[in-house]
C-alpha cells in the first residue's frame, strides 16, 4: 500500500481531500499542501463494532459514533461535512441526504444488505457504497439450526409458561429433527452453510435458488418453489430483497406447505405476508414459525415500539433482527467494511462496492513523479477518449476502466514531468473537471 500524500476532489461535486490537497477544489492558485488526515470526517451510526472506530482513528480520521439510526431529517442536519458514512439497516440513505452530502465519499453498510441506500442516486453523486455481504452468514445459520430444534419442541411456549408459573410437561406435537426434511429457499453463503449444519444433525435437505448450485453433501435441487414447499417439514427463506421476492410467500404459498409444517424468515421483512402467516398459525395449518425480520422495523430498541399480527400466535418465535448479531459477525463485519472504504478512500481501489464497477488495484509506482488518477464518469460513448488526450503527453503506467450501468470508473497511473507537478497536477485535474460527463476526480500523489 502507498501512503497518500495528496488528492484533489472535483469542482463539479466538491469532494472532501484524504490525506493532502488544495484547500478548496476550485482554488487553483493556492499551493498543494500536506494534509491533515483528523479532519477526515467519519459519522458512524447503529452501534457499529469498535473494530472499525479502531481502524478508522488508526488511520487519523476524525471519527464520531452514534448509538442508534438517524431520521431523514436529523441525518441531514448532520451529514454536510462527512467524508464517510457508516450505517446498519435502520438509517435511510435518500437521495434527499445524498445530496445535501458535498463532501462525501463513501458509505459504509456495516450488514447485508445494501436496500437502506439510494444506490442510484449515490452512483450519480460518484458516492461508493460498500457493504460486508458474508461475514455473518455462520450467525444466521446458526440461529435457523437453533430456531429449526426449538420449533420442534414448541420451547418457545413451554417457555412463557413457565415464566407464568405454569408447568405443562406435554409431547404431543413435539417432535426430533432427525430424518426430517428441511427446504431452504436461496442457497447462497447462508442457506448452503446451514445445509452442512442441517445434514450433521440427520436432517435431509432440499433446496431451490434461481440459479443452478451444486449442492453440498447429499442437498437436492428442486426446480420449483411449489415442488419444496409440498415436500419441507421446515421452510427457511435465505433471499435477498428484490421486485420478484416480495410477497414470496403469501397465502397460497402457505396453504402449499405441509399440514403442521414450519415456516422459518430470516432473511427480509418483505418476503413474507405476515398477515397470512399468522392466519395460517391460528388455523393450525402451520404449527409454528420463527420470524426474525420484519416489514417495518422500530427504528430503536424500546418497550412498546414494536407491533405485528405474529404477536400472540401458538408456537411463534419472535426475534428482534439479530440474525447477524453476535460479536464475532460483527468484529468481522467492522474489519471488513472499514478496510474496504479505507483502500478507495485512500488509494482509489473499488473491491467490494455495490454500486461502482470493482477495481482491484497494485499499489502505486515508488516514484515522486506518478500520480494516480481516479475518475467517475457518466457511462456515455468517448469519455475515455477525451481523458486520454489530456493524458497524452504524459507517461500512463497503468490504466483500468469498467463499468455498472450509467457510472463508469477509471483510475490510471501517470508519471508526470519533472520540476512541473504542480502545474500538471492542476492542468490534468481541470481538464477533466469541466468534462461535460465527468462526476468526480480525485488525483493521488
Amino acid at each position: 500500500m502507498f501512503s497518500p500524500a495528496a488528492t484533489l476532489g472535483s469542482p463539479t461535486r466538491p469532494t472532501f481531500p484524504t490525506s493532502a490537497a488544495m484547500s478548496h477544489p476550485t482554488s487553483y492558485g493556492r499551493q498543494w499542501h500536506r494534509f491533515d488526515t483528523t479532519q477526515v470526517k467519519c459519522l458512524l451510526l447503529e452501534n457499529v463494532h469498535p473494530v472499525a472506530v479502531a481502524a478508522l482513528e488508526a488511520a487519523g480520521y476524525q471519527v464520531e459514533t452514534v448509538k442508534g439510526a438517524m431520521s431523514e431529517e436529523t441525518l441531514l442536519a448532520r451529514i454536510g461535512d462527512v467524508s464517510f458514512l457508516g450505517i446498519r439497516s435502520k438509517t435511510k440513505v435518500t437521495a434527499r441526504v445524498l445530496a445535501a452530502a458535498p463532501r462525501l465519499l463513501a458509505i459504509g453498510c456495516f450488514c447485508i444488505g445494501t436496500n437502506q441506500v439510494d444506490l442510484e442516486a449515490a452512483s450519480k453523486r460518484g458516492v461508493a457504497v460498500f457493504n460486508s455481504p458474508y461475514a455473518n452468514s455462520r450467525s444466521v445459520a446458526e440461529l435457523t439450526i437453533a430456531n429449526i430444534v426449538n420449533l420442534s419442541r414448541q420451547l418457545g411456549d413451554r417457555n412463557k409458561e413457565m415464566h407464568a408459573g405454569n408447568w405443562n410437561k406435554v409431547s404431543a406435537g413435539c417432535y426430533e429433527v432427525r430424518g426430517k426434511t428441511l427446504g431452504i429457499v436461496g442457497y447462497g453463503h447462508i442457506g448452503s452453510q446451514l445445509s452442512v449444519l442441517s445434514e450433521a444433525l440427520g436432517i435431509r435437505v432440499v433446496y431451490h435458488d434461481v440459479l443452478q448450485i451444486m449442492p453440498l453433501g447429499s442437498a437436492r435441487q428442486l426446480r420449483s418453489l411449489d415442488e419444496l414447499l409440498g415436500c419441507a417439514d421446515f421452510v427457511t427463506l435465505h433471499v435477498p430483497e428484490t421486485v420478484d421476492t416480495k410477497n414470496m410467500i403469501t397465502a397460497r404459498e402457505l396453504a402449499a406447505m405441509k399440514k403442521g409444517a414450519y415456516l422459518i424468515n430470516a432473511s427480509r421483512g418483505t418476503v413474507v405476508d405476515i398477515e397470512a402467516l399468522a392466519a395460517a398459525l391460528r388455523s393450525g395449518h402451520i404449527a409454528g414459525c420463527a420470524v426474525d425480520v420484519y416489514p417495518v422495523e422500530p427504528a430503536a430498541n424500546g418497550v412498546g415500539s414494536f407491533q405485528s399480527a405474529l404477536c400472540g400466535c401458538p408456537n411463534t418465535i419472535l426475534s428482534p433482527h439479530i440474525g447477524g448479531s453476535t460479536e464475532e459477525a460483527q468484529r468481522a463485519i467492522g474489519l471488513e467494511v472499514s478496510r474496504a472504504v479505507l483502500a478507495y478512500v485512500t488509494e482509489g481501489a473499488s473491491a467490494g462496492s455495490v454500486n461502482l464497477p470493482n477495481l482491484s488495484l497494485k499499489p502505486l509506482v515508488a516514484n515522486p513523479m506518478t500520480i494516480r488518477l481516479v475518475n467517475i464518469h457518466r457511462n456515455v460513448p468517448g469519455v475515455l477518449r477525451k481523458i486520454n488526450m489530456l493524458l497524452s503527453a504524459f507517461n500512463i503506467e497503468r490504466q483500468a476502466s469498467d463499468s455498472n450501468g450509467e457510472v463508469a470508473y477509471m483510475v490510471a497511473d501517470v508519471t508526470l514531468d519533472q520540476g512541473r507537478l504542480e502545474d500538471e497536477l492542476r492542468s490534468i485535474h481541470e481538464g477533466i473537471s469541466k468534462l461535460e460527463e465527468n462526476i468526480m476526480v480525485r488525483v493521488f500523489y
